[in-house]
């Protein structure tokens, strides 16, 4: 009797243990489920499930989540899913500044149409004096400012 009881406790705990899907098999089939979500990468330690890579948004990331949940044998999920920065702006190009030898002549030519008005250039900033009238003022302005210096300087006076 006593060895028919033995004999029955290690069936027992071998078809317990023997039942329990073992962490390769669960590994194997959380990769076939994730087979569409490349970049994700799964570890399975005695039934926990370790899930790393980069998600593009919050939504993937429950989504791996959830297949890894869904799979028999998983006793808990560690997400460990970093979601990707958004893709920056493109950069803006630096604003290029012409040096003051090519500032100087151009601004002489743009203020020669304006009868009164006298411009300076040094390092990079464009100074106008003399005077000038009101509705004349920003057409100046625009016209010295697409010659891209460092800085307009106005020191005009509207008549």
């Amino acid at each position: 009797m006593k060895t028919k009881s033995i004999l029955l406790a290690i069936c027992i705990a071998f078809s317990v243990v023997a039942c329990k899907p073992n962490d390769e098999k669960i590994q194997k089939e959380i990769t076939a489920k994730m087979a569409n979500m490349p970049g994700m990468q799964v570890s399975v330690v005695k039934g926990v499930a370790t899930i790393s890579g980069v998600c593009k948004d919050e939504s993937c990331k429950e989504s791996c989540e959830n297949i890894v949940k869904g799979v028999k044998g998983v006793k808990s999920v560690v997400n460990n899913c970093i979601i990707d920065a958004p893709k920056s702006v493109e950069e803006v190009e630096a604003v290029k500044i012409n040096p003051d030898a090519v500032l100087n002549t151009a601004v002489g030519e743009v203020v020669k149409m304006y009868g009164g008005v006298s411009a300076s250039v040094s390092d990079g900033i464009v100074t106008l004096t003399g005077s000038i009238k009101k509705s004349q003022l920003p057409t100046l302005i625009k016209s010295v400012q697409e010659l891209k210096p460092k800085k307009v300087n106005n020191k005009l006076i509207i008549k």
